[in-house]
């Protein structure tokens, strides 16, 4: 007797050894992974969190005050601050308390006095109607600043009569306009370096407050109970709006831009700005910003839609055009007779009866909320209130909104189209491949769909952009049709196919089905793309894209997603694929010979031993197309609009970090914001992933039987 048996020598403890090693590298790569997930997420949060710190403010050293008279103007210009008092004296001095420069005779008190809005001039005029134009000049860095005269060394004379308001605005570099009353008339000074002094007189009622817009286009004058608004255009003043007021305004003011009035009343302050609407445009009343009321100081900051209030009892609060109520408070002492902020916000130069104190104020984002982020917000000059992402403009001055919403959005519209577009062809295709059709044709089939995940999504971005979006465009009403009249086809391949004669229904021999389903699915596809838009022509003279009532973008969402779906068939198809063929051949043998048909053995055998693995190839696709960005950056137009349909433009949060993230200044809210973006997007894809892995061990479980049997 021949013994063919050949001895297999190998030590258990080695083999020990070695499964020990490889289950501990396997331990290892995992917790590493983690680990960089973890470390990815600590620093997206370490970016993202200051735009959520609480400002804060810093006292400096208080110093004697500079004059016994109560300043009539105030303000800090880099190391500097400086002030003219009731007197026409003007001063300045070093904000770190050294020795402040002489006082110089400007003007004869007692004064009224209008600063521009960017604080860079001073009219001062005297009781017996003179006037002279002054600015605080910082031109040269290493010498002390100086007093300069545009319109020349002396007073202007011609103002008639006892004047109690006053507003001026910068126009141009060479041209101002003020506005003087009396308490009863208007009169408008057009002031430009070289050239006299021109005027108008409005007849205006009583006047309480005035105040020019920035650019001079805008007056605003109350008094008797009204707000009234004057046009200027040039040599054209318009009175453009009458308004009722419920209480007498305390005390007025313009944010920065000049687009938005603060009205200080009893009743609290109140933001107004100007809506368009079929009227016109006209000043409306916005919003009343939770617990404000009128105090003793109204401050605003020359560059950003901030303003705070300062209580006699020398409370300080912070408010911005984008919150609703005080996002800041504290207690700077009392008896604050003046204040100012600095040009970029980041300091307070307050001034009282006995000295002066300079806070450092931190404040980088004041605008930047969660509910600016995710909530509805009233912007200036719109209808109503919006989601709106528009991080930069030409225009100036410009109020960044930075809400994430329509991003979100775009990210969950474009996923889902596209899933809806690729789930069912690729679970189909995966089904067919690994149940009906013949290994033969399955050893071709299976590698070609793998091979077009090879394509890169730049290219079939590309690709959808240039030649997809032109075309559907010109067939849109053939495209909408498309999947209803493949749809039908296939119902009604099998009563035709046994119509056939029996040499064609040779040729559909199990598993060979596709050599007659693809000609005949290409056949409908190429008439319903045909004959569709002619026929659209034909009847209606234009194409369906031309006659939409809600318009048609040629790169928009239905581009997206039919070009990102192409890019997720290959992915749900292969996992999806693999699950079905992986599921044991004697589940599927054993149905069979029990009298189950081959559609009975896939439906209630077959596809749920292979549910958690065709659910993981869903959820796996669906977090590639959340995370797509290439495709949709090509495709979609990249509109961020919330309410857009399936004919308009997108964009998503992944598109817009790659859009943008190149353009925004580093450590800037914009730049943090996109980061947020970014961390929004990792949380999302963990949760949906996390979701997944739940839904799957439960799949798994409740059908865990069949596995088991195999």
């Amino acid at each position: 007797m021949i013994d063919n048996h050949i001895p297999v020598h190998y030590s258990n403890r080695s083999r020990r050894l070695v499964d020990r090693l490889t289950a501990r590298a396997i331990g290892a790569c995992g917790i590493g992974v983690l680990l960089v997930m973890m470390l990815l997420f600590v620093w997206l949060l370490w970016v993202v969190m200051p735009l959520f710190a609480t400002p804060s403010m810093q006292p400096g050293t208080i110093q004697p005050a500079l004059s016994a008279q109560p300043a009539v103007a105030l303000g800090v210009n880099g190391r500097w601050g400086w002030r003219i008092d009731a007197q026409g004296a003007g001063r300045f001095f070093p904000l770190s308390g050294a020795q402040p420069e002489p006082a110089l005779k400007l003007a004869q008190g007692p004064l009224v006095s209008a600063t521009s809005a960017d604080n860079s001039s001073v009219l001062l005029l005297q009781p017996n109607g003179n006037f002279r134009l002054v600015q605080p000049d910082f031109s040269a860095p290493d010498k002390p600043p100086r007093w300069t005269f545009p319109l020349g060394d002396g007073f202007i004379t011609g103002v008639n009569g006892q004047l109690t308001q006053a507003a001026l605005a910068a126009v141009a570099g060479n041209s101002w306009l003020a506005a003087l009353s009396d308490g009863r008339h208007i009169r408008l000074l057009r002031l430009q370096v070289g050239r006299p002094v021109l005027s108008d007189t409005l007849a205006s009622g009583p006047v309480d407050h005035l105040l020019l817009s920035p650019n001079g286009r805008l007056l605003f004058a109350s008094g008797g109970g009204q707000l009234r608004v004057w046009r200027i255009e040039d040599e054209q003043i318009t009175l453009r709006d009458t308004l009722p007021l419920p209480h007498p305004p305390r005390q007025m003011a313009l944010l920065s831009g000049g687009r938005s009035l603060l009205i200080a009343d009893e009743s609290g302050i109140s933001q107004w700005f100007d809506i368009a609407d079929e009227k016109g445009v006209h000043l409306h009343r916005i919003r009343d910003f939770a617990g404000a009321r009128a105090q003793a100081l109204l401050i605003t900051e020359p560059q950003r839609r901030v303003f705070a209030t300062l209580s006699a009892a020398g409370e300080m609060q912070f408010y911005a055009s984008k919150r609703d109520g005080a996002f800041y408070r504290k207690s700077i002492g009392k008896d604050a007779r003046a204040a100012s902020f600095a040009p970029q916000g980041d300091g307070l130069l307050i001034e009282r009866r006995d000295g002066w104190q300079y806070w450092r104020v931190d404040n980088p984002w004041p605008d930047i909320s969660l509910r600016s982020l995710w909530q509805k917000v009233w912007y200036e000059n719109y209808p109503q209130p919006d989601w709106v992402w528009q991080s930069t403009a030409v225009e100036e001055p410009f109020q960044a909104k930075f809400s994430l919403v329509p991003m979100v959005a775009g990210t969950l519209k474009a996923a889902a189209l596209a899933m809806l577009f690729a789930t069912p062809m690729a679970i189909a295709a995966a089904i067919y491949t690994a149940w009906f059709m013949s290994p033969a044709l399955r050893r071709w089939i299976k590698p070609a769909i793998e091979m077009m995940g090879a394509l890169p999504s730049v290219v079939v971005g590309l690709f959808a952009s240039l030649w997809l979006a032109p075309h559907i465009a010109s067939m849109l009403s053939g495209v909408l049709l498309l999947p209803f009249a493949l749809g039908a086809t296939l119902l009604l391949c099998g009563p035709l196919l046994r119509r056939l004669p029996p040499r064609w229904r040779r040729l559909a021999t199990p598993g060979g089905e596709i050599w007659l389903l693809i000609p005949l699915l290409l056949l409908v596809s190429l008439l319903c793309l045909w004959l569709a838009p002619l026929a659209d022509r034909l009847l209606w003279g234009a194409p369906l894209a031309d006659r939409l009532p809600g318009g048609y973008e040629q790169r928009n969402l239905l581009i997206a997603a039919a070009a990102m779906g192409f890019a997720l068939v290959p992915l749900i198809f292969t996992l999806a694929e693999d699950a079905i063929f992986s599921v044991p051949g004697a589940l599927g043998q054993g149905s069979l010979a029990l009298g189950a048909t081959a559609w009975q053995t896939l439906s209630r055998v077959i596809l749920p031993s292979a549910a958690s693995g065709i659910f993981a190839a869903v959820m796996i696709g669906f977090g590639r197309a959340v995370g797509e960005t290439m495709i949709v950056l090509m495709a979609t137009g990249n509109t961020p609009l919330t309410e857009g349909g399936l004919f308009h433009g997108v964009r998503t949060l992944s598109a817009n970090i790659a859009v943008e993230m190149p353009e925004a200044a580093a450590g800037s809210a914009h730049y943090r914001i996109l980061f947020l973006s970014a961390l929004v997007l990792l949380i999302f894809t963990l949760a949906l992933n996390t979701l997944a892995e739940v839904v799957r061990q439960r799949l798994r479980r409740r059908y865990g039987q069949y596995e088991g049997q195999g």
